[in-house]
């Protein structure tokens, strides 16, 4: 129990009890009520993996995304950022000089 709130803290264990047990059916969406205790729901990590893949796709820089990650190699970062075709030309077309110099 804090002292200055007079609440107990949420230990991780337990934030990963309510998250799984309360997206199990976001991640089952064909499953009935009924079976909901035979289900599987999201994990904190997919859900920070989430967050980092859309982070990555929306063009956050590496030393950002290293930082908000804690992981200390680039190479660990792979698994986040995979930009589609379209994602690419719209990187590539904002970032152009000519088509910056005609608008």
């Amino acid at each position: 129990m804090r002292e200055e709130t007079g609440r107990a803290r949420l230990s991780h264990r337990r934030a990963e009890e309510i998250f799984e047990g309360n997206t199990r059916l976001l991640a089952n969406p064909l499953a009935s009520p009924e079976d909901i205790e035979n289900l599987n729901g999201w994990s904190l990590h997919r859900l920070r993996h989430s967050a980092l893949t859309h982070d990555a796709e929306g063009g956050t820089s590496t030393p950002m995304l290293l930082a908000r990650s804690r992981h200390a190699s680039v190479r660990s970062l792979e698994r986040y950022g995979h930009p589609g075709v379209d994602a690419v030309a719209q990187h590539v077309a904002e970032r152009d000089p000519a088509a910056r110099r005609r608008r």
